[in-house]
């Protein structure tokens, strides 16, 4: 359906207008007709922002959909099926209550091909930028099963799990991250500007510097003779990486690299590894056989050398390898993961082992990422007040040698 803009008047005179969806103007004039109003204007509403570009559009509010709009929207359906309104009902009174425009046009979209008699998980699949594959066979299988409702729920548990995890991680590398920016930040306004202004004082004075001066010197010399070189070469190699980081290669390198970085990727493989458990076991839950609950949960994993690990795991299942063994063989799981999950599979409670294990590692995460910045916190400071020393002598040093000459 479309968004029309109307404007008509009613059996006393007046003027109405406002906007309606409809497949087409003809539909318009009928519900017009129909509910008292003469027509006098139809037409298809337009988007100014249309052509745009995206940070115009952003500007102006027509911003996309996000993470936390699909969890919003994960959470109000869930509620709505458990409630037993009828799927196109509640989808047209989410897009009549919705306040974001993304949003409706998007739930417009969904009552659209609900209404030519399409379902649910098919009529998400055309919107793949905002419902993975993951979210739409999870829908497939709760129409297929009958279970909707549960499995709304868990998919909102499952993206609840996603968001609180990156946030942590986020939460890790924001402190760093800013501090390092700063540092950056004041050795340039030290190397631009400061260190010259003491330079050109020092050359006139024709006395011996010491050596962490003339090392000072040196760098800011070297630098304001070739800073256009250097900002070339650092655009150049920031171009590199990305286009490296964009080749499959270069992608499935930098995830398997990132794992591996000291203090960090301890936080960063648990996180992996705690998201890799809850989306298999929301599969094993919501009735996804096992081969394919693998291949779903690849596609959800934010990483590629753990997503190359998971299809060898699914390859292993496949050729009739037990849960355990293909567990092993991916190389990723500790011994204490591989026991729980052996438990599990003796048990028959695979997912109910998984799923401790994803708590297990949620905590962990949440403890390690505050501990971590108490880490880092003290290492940074080290290395800042070193940076400031160093510069400090250098700049200063030469004075105190001459208060020293004149006593």
């Amino acid at each position: 359906m479309e968004v029309y803009e109307y404007k008509g008047r009613n059996k006393h005179g007046d003027i109405m207008q406002g906007t309606v969806d409809a497949p087409n103007a003809e539909g318009v004039v009928n519900w017009m007709m129909s509910s008292g109003i003469s027509p006098i204007h139809v037409q298809l509403k337009q988007d100014p922002l249309k052509d745009q570009p995206a940070w115009i559009r952003a500007m102006q509010g027509a911003k996309k959909l996000n993470d936390t709009d699909l969890l919003l929207l994960t959470r109000q359906m869930g509620t709505l099926m458990r409630a037993g309104v009828p799927m196109i009902q509640a989808v047209n009174g989410l897009k009549t209550s919705s306040r974001n425009p993304a949003m409706s046009k998007l739930l417009r979209s969904l009552h659209a091909s609900l209404d030519k008699g399409s379902e649910l998980s098919a009529a998400m699949a055309r919107h793949p930028d905002f419902f993975s594959e993951y979210y739409i066979n999870m829908v497939r299988v709760g129409e297929s099963s009958g279970k909707l409702d549960e499995v709304f729920s868990r998919l909102f548990a499952q993206l609840d799990f996603d968001r609180r995890m990156r946030q942590k991680i986020k939460a890790v590398l924001r402190y760093p991250s800013f501090v390092m920016l700063a540092i950056v930040v004041a050795m340039t306004i030290m190397t631009v500007f400061v260190i010259p202004s003491f330079t050109r004082v020092y050359t006139g004075m024709n006395i011996e510097l010491p050596g962490m001066t003339v090392f000072l010197i040196a760098i800011s010399s070297f630098v304001a003779k070739n800073w256009m070189f250097m900002l070339t070469l650092i655009a150049l190699l920031v171009m590199f990486v990305r286009y490296y980081v964009s080749t499959p290669e270069g992608h499935y390198n930098w995830d398997k690299y990132k794992l591996r970085i000291p203090v960090v990727g301890s936080v960063l493989t648990k996180a992996t590894t705690a998201r890799f458990c809850r989306s298999f076991e929301t599969a094993m839950k919501s009735g996804v056989p096992i081969v394919t609950a693998f291949t779903l949960v690849s596609r959800v994993v934010d990483n590629t050398f753990y997503r190359e690990r998971i299809l060898l795991m699914r390859d292993g299942v496949s050729q009739g390898d037990s849960l355990l063994r293909s567990f092993l063989s991916a190389g990723i799981f500790t011994p204490m993961e591989l026991q729980m999950i052996g438990v599990g599979e003796e048990t028959g409670d695979v997912e109910g082992m998984v799923a401790q294990l994803a708590t297990l590692y949620q905590e962990e995460v949440e403890y390690e990422a505050g501990q971590l910045t108490e880490t880092l916190e003290p290492i940074l400071l080290v290395f800042m007040a070193g940076l400031v020393l160093m510069l400090l002598l250098g700049v200063f040093l030469p004075m105190w040698n001459m208060t020293q000459l004149v006593h």
